[in-house]
């Protein structure tokens, strides 16, 4: 009787160890999915942005920042889809610190002179855009840029001398805008005084 008592009493006690341990093994939380890469998540923005999935793009932006923040084309990246999407001030912010991160980044300039262009704030473009150039004396764009930005503000002298520069390096200049600045620049020094 007394092997059986003891029998009996081991039963209980691996029944009670095994509920607990049970119950342990319950309360822990499922294991975290491993974590992609920052240039994972930077393409797959990429390839969503190149399918106008801006909203999608900034998710995975955003989760690519998380995992380095100091990636600079992601903030360069996500700045694109929040211009795509005319969210202006947010575009502004992601080039701001793309260029905090790394200061002779044209691209940057580049771009946020293009929102400010967008804004009406020609000035600041205009800013940015000589930047750009001063980091890369070869970038067509931000001349292209630059001359319509000096056009809006009807400097058309300094208009055509960035559109010739634009052209010269290879930019392919619109016929249509060619010839509308062509005009007003011919008008413009009939007119001016010298």
């Amino acid at each position: 009787m007394k092997f059986s008592t003891q029998i009996a009493v081991g039963i209980t006690i691996l029944f009670f160890w095994g509920c607990a341990a049970e119950k342990t093994i319950e309360k822990l939380p499922p294991p975290l999915p491993p974590q992609e890469s920052a240039e994972t998540y930077l393409k797959r923005g990429a390839d969503a942005s190149q399918k106008g999935e801006h909203e999608r793009a900034i998710a995975d932006y955003n989760r690519a920042i998380e995992v380095d923040p100091e990636f600079v084309v992601a903030y360069l990246n996500r700045g694109y889809s929040h211009t795509r999407m005319v969210e202006y001030e947010k575009a502004i912010a992601d080039y701001t610190k793309a260029i905090e991160l790394n200061p002779r980044y044209a691209i940057a300039y580049h771009n946020r002179g293009f929102v400010y262009r967008k804004m009406g704030q020609y000035d600041q473009a205009i800013l940015d855009y000589s930047k750009a150039i001063e980091i890369d004396s070869k970038y067509a764009l931000a001349y292209y840029h630059r001359g319509r930005a000096y056009y809006d503000q009807a400097e058309y002298e300094k208009a055509w001398e960035d559109i010739k520069k634009a052209r010269s390096l290879g930019y392919k200049v619109p016929p249509d805008f060619l010839k509308t600045l062509r005009e007003a620049y011919e008008k413009q020094k009939e007119t001016s005084p010298d």
